[in-house]
């Protein structure tokens, strides 16, 4: 059973985003828009629903934009006040009010696991949420809560997996698992981007996770890979050989947005549902 709730979420936020260049030249692709939200806002908020009261930003020298989007900024706030724009200044004030924020650099990039180690300090001997910053998810209960909710009855770690069709899978991590039911899984074994054809299922590992201190300890021991990285994958790959480890195929769905088609996907399906151009835009698709 679990020793404590999960509280804090670690969202690794360094890489350079070289997937979307020009447009992250200047700017994280964590920022973004969808519609007139950056990614990162998203994951906050769900973070932010599932309960999570701190959140910790693993970030570089070029992701300041992310700091200066979760703080204050009283000029603004001033004018928006004078305008008598109440609607607006209420939701720029209630973006700095999601959590509490914290901010660590990773000296260099030495990959994810590393990123996630530089939180370990601020986490202690916790359980954790961690998010990476390119998957937004839609849905009516948050999926890292279907995760927590899964950590509270194993106490054990947890990914977030969803069903990809087959050519799609060699490009994500993919879990070999046994059905424990309600849309669980013990993973029996994690295969990094399969080779065509040698997937070991169709579920597909998300950037979703609960971990646990042991979690930590086997990253500050892991070797480094060939590339000079620490990745968490192989972190789980050493735990699963002597404790159990989860999977959860979530509820909801999953727009995948460091793959640029994928962004174009939640743009438009986000859009359809955005409250103030939501009707309208739903027109437009229908007869442009």
């Amino acid at each position: 059973m679990p020793q404590s709730r999960v509280r804090k979420a670690i969202i690794p936020v360094a890489g350079l985003g070289t997937r979307f260049l020009p447009a992250t030249k200047a700017q994280p692709k964590e920022m973004l828009t969808i519609v007139d939200k950056p990614i990162i806002q998203y994951i906050v908020e769900e973070a932010a629903a599932a309960g999570i009261e701190q959140i910790i930003f693993i970030t570089s020298q070029n992701k300041r934009a992310i700091e200066d989007h979760f703080d204050r900024n009283f000029e603004l706030e001033y004018r928006l006040e004078k305008k008598g724009k109440k609607e607006t200044l209420g939701q720029i004030l209630d973006i700095t009010d999601l959590a509490q924020f914290v901010y660590v650099r990773q000296r260099s990039p030495k990959g994810d696991g590393d990123a996630i180690l530089c939180a370990r300090e601020l986490v202690g001997d916790e359980p954790c949420a961690v998010f990476f910053g390119d998957d937004i998810v839609g849905g009516k209960i948050p999926a890292i809560k279907q995760l927590m909710d899964v950590y509270e009855k194993y106490g054990a770690p947890v990914v977030g997996v969803a069903a990809k069709p087959e050519d799609e899978l060699h490009n994500y991590g993919v879990i070999d698992g046994e059905d424990v039911g309600h849309g669980s899984f013990r993973v029996k074994k994690m295969v990094e981007k399969p080779a065509h054809g040698h997937a070991p299922s169709n579920l597909a590992v998300i950037g979703r996770y609960i971990i646990t201190p042991d979690i930590f300890e086997i990253l500050a021991n892991l070797a480094p890979t060939k590339d000079g990285e620490i990745r968490l994958s192989n972190a789980y790959h050493e735990y699963i050989k002597i404790h159990p480890m989860y999977a959860h195929a979530f509820e909801g769905t999953w727009y995948d947005c460091g793959n640029k088609l994928e962004f174009l996907k939640a743009t438009v399906e986000l859009g359809k549902q955005h409250p103030e151009i939501g009707k309208a835009f739903t027109k437009y698709l229908s007869h442009p």
